[in-house]
């Protein structure tokens, strides 16, 4: 049956026609990769913190990660500590500064992280130094990050203790803040005062996000290739039922009139 002329054409049809939606399919799946959506990095160019960001809600996606310049000025004892924080693998300490700049003529609070050290001690003898500074002008360029998520104290005894940098928090403890706006984000200074070691704060990495929707018209045209195939075998099936109910037919004829059966007439 399927190797008749007809048959096999019609093969030779289908074939060509499922080549022809697999190298649509390969062109599509080409295009979901080529024309990925790379999510770049931010720029290392520094940009003012006031073209970055706003104060009173959190930061927009494509602005974390950047390094940003402004002048602060830093509040002597609002520096607190963050504990278990990670530099380059190592466990430790942050010492985080309350910060007021000015945005549009207004003064909004702004959480800095100064730098980090090994241990508690030198992280307290460094926010002690700090908090001795006179009030001053300073220039600050550093990576602006969002806003970490407030956790409960551990620390009973200690219920200021933090391990994130939870903006909310800082806000509770720090002076002279009652009715001023302040950053849902904060700053990595990257040039760490004495006593404390730079915070490693790398650029986010940038990744790659495919083009779903060409993916998908690659899978329909694989189905559609795989549909020509199923196609051909299922009118040759069809045809040769047609076939043998015909001939079951002429044989019953026959039998009833006492006569040989004659053979359908087979497709072309």
């Amino acid at each position: 049956m399927m190797l008749r002329p007809r048959w096999i054409g019609a093969l030779i049809f289908a074939l060509a026609l499922a080549a022809g939606f697999a190298w649509l399919g390969q062109w599509q799946l080409e295009r979901a990769i080529e024309s990925g959506k790379a999510v770049e990095a931010p720029s290392e160019t520094v940009l003012p913190l006031e073209q970055v960001a706003k104060p009173g809600g959190p930061i927009r996606d494509a602005a974390v990660g950047q390094l940003v310049s402004f002048t602060a000025t830093f509040t002597p004892g609002d520096e607190q500590l963050l504990y278990d924080r990670l530099n380059l693998g190592r466990s430790g300490y942050w010492v985080v500064s309350h910060a007021t700049v000015q945005i549009g003529g207004k003064p909004v609070a702004l959480a800095v992280a100064r730098g980090w050290a090994p241990d508690e001690a030198t992280a307290k003898a460094a926010a002690a130094r700090l908090a001795d500074e006179p009030a001053s002008s300073q220039r600050i360029v550093g990576r602006i990050l969002p806003d970490e998520q407030p956790e409960v104290p551990s620390d009973k005894q200690n219920p200021t203790t933090m391990r994130t940098l939870g903006v909310g928090a800082l806000y509770n403890l720090w002076h002279g803040v009652d009715g001023m706006d302040v950053y849902s984000a904060y700053v990595v200074d990257r040039t760490p005062p004495a006593g404390l070691t730079k915070i490693d704060s790398p650029p986010p990495i940038a990744q790659t996000e495919l083009n779903w929707l060409n993916i998908f018209y690659a899978a329909e045209w694989i189905i559609f290739a795989g549909f020509a195939i199923f196609l051909w075998y299922r009118l040759v099936k069809d045809a040769k039922q047609r076939e043998d109910e015909l001939r079951e037919l002429a044989e019953a004829d026959a039998s009833a009139a006492g006569t040989p059966a004659e053979p359908p007439a087979r497709g072309k």
